[in-house]
């Protein structure tokens, strides 16, 4: 019946429109109260950072010739405190050069402005590609993900963005391969999220997106390298060594990951078994890539094979990244309607809202109540959801939309003799 419900939604012009006006209006509103509560309060008050302002406050060192000291924890939590007038929180930097190089423009500017045009530009950029990938289905989507979105901007993060350029990648992979590779290329600001699609590249020997991804990759590492020197990237290198230890001794909100570690972690599992899990789930991830590769099935459903398994490559993957896993689904929602049964599409709709959701309202409740949990007792729910929603879309497009296409094949052919 959820599905059905949510599927009578699309059901014609004027209702996708309406709906679609309506979601976009919400979403507005969401950004400008933001903007304007980040212009009135700023940096201070003794508050803890949202991730907006951990980009803002790194956009500032840039411009001070100090990018280095971002990557340094030690100095990291001493500047974070004092923009935010002595709080104890802290948000670790380990995003490339890269990142830090897209922000430096936004510390121009005051930080509520900054806001509103970093969560207005990536929210159109999503919006548009999301759109080309999902056509009519385009509402259904923005329904199901509509949670995770409000999130992402609640907290000023990058989902957005890494999704619409996954996004491109998908949608401009078989025509325009420059430009797929170039959004490729880009998604150095989270490499992470990335490797499913450049391992499918790879297979396909698609040279042309693989080449002018690199090219992206060793040109912008080149104008970091002069902008920051070249001693940027041990300092990199070593905020990523530290940040390992911080994930292993559960330094960071686990329960708004969504990788099978954090879910294992937060259960009491412990870092190496969690590890462990985490290298066989990303294993299997890679598996799917190559069967989508090598197995007869339309671009289409072997790219959004590919853009669900990427976000459970990582065992740092936040319920911010989750967005990405939309792109999938907007490719394989065609199969999925042909080939799903009604109470699977209604796991497959309603499966996104906890992943997505559920993280960022605990941590909510515990900032209202003051409450300073240990973040291993905090139980990640997006994690164990996260991987049977995963396992039963690709069962449904491995096993049954395959059968029902070689049943289409054996029919045509009986016709013809």
């Amino acid at each position: 019946m959820f599905a059905t419900t949510l599927e009578t939604i699309q059901s014609t012009a004027s209702k996708r429109t309406a709906y679609t006006r309506g979601i976009l209006a919400l979403l507005a509103i969401a950004i400008v109260l933001k903007a304007v509560w980040l212009w009135q309060v700023g940096l201070g008050h003794g508050r803890e950072l949202v991730d907006f302002a951990a980009f803002y406050i790194t956009a500032k060192l840039v411009w001070l010739g100090d990018m280095d000291q971002a990557y340094q924890f030690a100095k990291l939590i001493v500047i974070q405190r004092e923009a935010s007038g002595g709080h104890n929180g802290f948000m670790s930097w380990t995003y490339p050069p890269q990142f830090g190089l897209l922000l430096a423009p936004f510390a121009l500017i005051p930080i509520g402005l900054a806001y509103l045009l970093f969560a207005g530009s990536t929210l159109a950029l999503y919006f548009a590609v999301l759109r080309r990938l999902a056509g009519s289905q385009f509402v259904l989507v923005l329904i199901v993900f509509f949670p995770t979105i409000g999130i992402t901007l609640a907290c000023g993060q990058n989902g957005l963005l890494t999704a619409a350029l996954i996004g491109m990648v998908c949608l401009f992979f078989e025509e325009r391969p420059v430009v797929a590779g170039a959004a490729l290329g880009l998604m150095i600001i989270k490499p992470h999220l990335a490797i499913a699609l450049a391992v499918y590249a790879i297979l396909r020997r698609s040279w042309i997106v693989v080449m002018t991804a690199a090219a992206v990759v060793l040109i912008s590492s080149a104008i970091c390298t002069a902008v920051f020197g070249v001693e940027i990237w041990s300092a990199f290198l070593q905020s990523v060594r530290d940040s390992s230890v911080f994930l292993e001794q559960g330094n960071y909100p686990m329960h708004r990951m969504i990788s099978i570690y954090a879910a294992l972690r937060t259960a009491g599992l412990s870092a190496s078994g969690s590890f462990i899990a985490q290298g066989i789930v990303a294993v299997l991830a890679l598996a799917v890539v190559l069967i989508a590769v090598y197995r007869t099935m339309p671009a289409r459903e072997s790219l959004g094979l590919t853009a669900i398994v990427s976000v459970c490559i990582s065992p740092y993957a936040y319920d911010y990244d989750f967005l990405v896993f939309s792109v999938g689904l907007a490719l394989l929602l065609p199969a999925l309607l042909a080939n799903a049964r009604e109470w699977e599409r209604g796991i497959i709709y309603a499966l996104p809202i906890p992943i997505g959701a559920t993280g960022y309202l605990q941590a909510t409740q515990m900032a209202a109540s003051h409450q300073r949990a240990d973040w291993l007792d905090v139980l990640s729910i997006g994690g164990f959801a996260f991987i049977p929603l995963i396992a039963l879309i690709v069962g449904i497009v491995l096993l049954r939309s395959s059968r029902t296409e070689a049943i289409s094949e054996t029919s045509v052919r009986c016709a013809s003799v």
